[in-house]
């Protein structure tokens, strides 16, 4: 299906957003406006990723906290496998270190969650056309003395995870079994046990419990999920 806002006039989104009261009221929000509809909503990160595959929307709304796969991920693999869809980011976080990973993975703006309804619609008919937007408290100026800071910085171990590790490494980061694992992503037991073992081994770390700590501190999972899973590390051990 295509639905693209250059053939009918018309700017399509799907929305990324694992809250359903705050889904619903950007939904509302977004279809006030003549010129937009909403064409799919997603509530965790392959879900929202497959999704925008399938649609390829005008826009990829997208929050970062997502289960499943994070937004940073979720914008990298749709900038690389639905090119036309531009991402837009609406996240929680207000430093530079994400603003920085999402325009790197291909976001087209970055607004934090204080971002008015305005705003909002602003970036993303800016993004359609073409155009980066950052809300406050970001400037493009910080945003690019941030970049040259930390490009001279050594090349970091979750860049050289595959996407298939990437997803592995965020379902067992919230405590799903290898089995669940391979039912979700439609690949073998074994195979999620494969890729698990290569990203730990390639990331330097060393049991689950370890596993949820460097999700939570790289934005992976946040700390309300973290104590959700809680219960499962014992269990599941290494």
């Amino acid at each position: 299906m295509q639905t693209f806002s250059s053939q009918t006039g018309i700017i399509t989104v799907v929305l990324a957003e694992d809250h359903h009261v705050v889904r619903q009221g950007l939904k509302a929000l977004l279809e006030a406006e003549p010129d937009v509809r909403v064409v799919g909503e997603a509530s965790d990160g392959i879900e929202a990723a497959e999704l925008t595959e399938r649609m390829k929307p005008s826009v990829l709304l997208l929050d970062l906290l997502l289960p499943g796969l994070g937004g940073i991920d979720v914008a990298r693999r749709v900038s690389k496998r639905s090119p036309r869809t531009k991402v837009v980011v609406l996240s929680m976080h207000t430093n530079e270190e994400h603003a920085v990973a999402a325009l790197r993975s291909g976001a087209s703006a970055y607004l934090t969650k204080n971002a008015s309804g305005s705003e909002l619609l602003l970036a993303i008919r800016e993004a359609c056309a073409g155009r980066r937007y950052l809300s406050a408290p970001f400037s493009s100026a910080a945003i690019t003395s941030y970049q040259a800071e930390s490009g001279q910085a050594s090349t970091d171990p979750y860049e050289t995870l595959t996407n298939r590790e990437r997803e592995v490494l965020h379902l067992a980061a919230e405590g799903h079994s290898n089995a669940s694992i391979a039912g979700r992503l439609k690949i073998s037991p074994r195979t999620v046990e494969t890729h698990r073992a290569k990203a730990l081994h390639k990331l330097g770390i060393r049991g689950q419990t370890d596993l949820v700590l460097y999700a939570v501190q790289r934005g992976l999972l946040s700390q309300e999920r973290e104590r959700s899973v809680g219960p499962r590390k014992a269990k599941q051990g290494d």
